[in-house]
């Protein structure tokens, strides 16, 4: 396992970030998803990838992230007719039903009870969209966080470097205050000799 890169950006690892964004972008994949196909190329991580994605690369790249978008909403169009779900397997169902009830006569509680499945089915769509954009909204926001909480990362990192640095300092400003206090303890010593006097006692002399 390859260790987790910490230099500068690239040009070229700024490129290739940008082209695998706006190809999830386009695809209708997700920014994170990029950020991780991004980190496992580069051997950085995910986390890093998004903060140099907002940071810098997503200003550069602002015609093209509209175009991927309006991409992907051109290739939504094209699926939709595509992939009909039982709830319109249903309605097909219940129209054929309702015209060909029409030669054996259409009753009033028939058409009531097409419209009321017509109602249920427009009401539970919208609810289903209505519960797509809230999960589409509340990924976005945890990316964001994710974002933000990378770069406070980074930077308590950078914190914490500086805060190391100066306590070997203040280590090392300690060490050789200590040296030097021995040393004069030592030095004062050195000085410092006793001699007897003529009534045989100890005097201090100093030199």
């Amino acid at each position: 396992m390859s260790p987790t890169r910490q230099d500068a950006w690239s040009q070229d690892e700024d490129l290739l970030l940008a082209e695998v964004v706006l190809r999830h972008i386009r695809e209708g994949g997700t920014q994170l998803q990029a950020f991780e196909e991004v980190g496992k190329q580069l051997s950085r991580t995910s986390a890093a990838c998004g903060f140099r994605w907002n940071s810098f690369v997503r200003k550069q790249y602002k015609s093209g992230i509209d175009l991927a978008k309006k991409q992907r909403k051109e290739m939504k169009k094209q699926t939709i007719p595509q992939e009909m779900d039982s709830s319109q397997v249903e309605a097909s169902e219940e129209t054929s039903s309702a015209v060909s009830a029409k030669s054996e006569g259409v009753t009033f509680q028939a058409v009531l009870h097409y419209l009321e499945n017509l109602h249920k089915q427009a009401t539970a769509a919208s609810s289903i969209e209505e519960a797509k954009e809230k999960s589409i909204q509340k990924l976005k926001d945890l990316e964001k966080k994710s974002y933000l909480l990378a770069a406070e990362n980074e930077r308590l990192i950078k914190n914490l470097k500086a805060i190391e640095e100066d306590y070997r300092s203040l280590i090392e400003i300690m060490e050789r205050a200590r040296k030097m206090v021995v040393l004069q303890e030592e030095d004062r010593q050195q000085k410092v000799k006793f001699q007897m006097d003529k009534n045989g006692n100890l005097e201090r002399v100093v030199k």
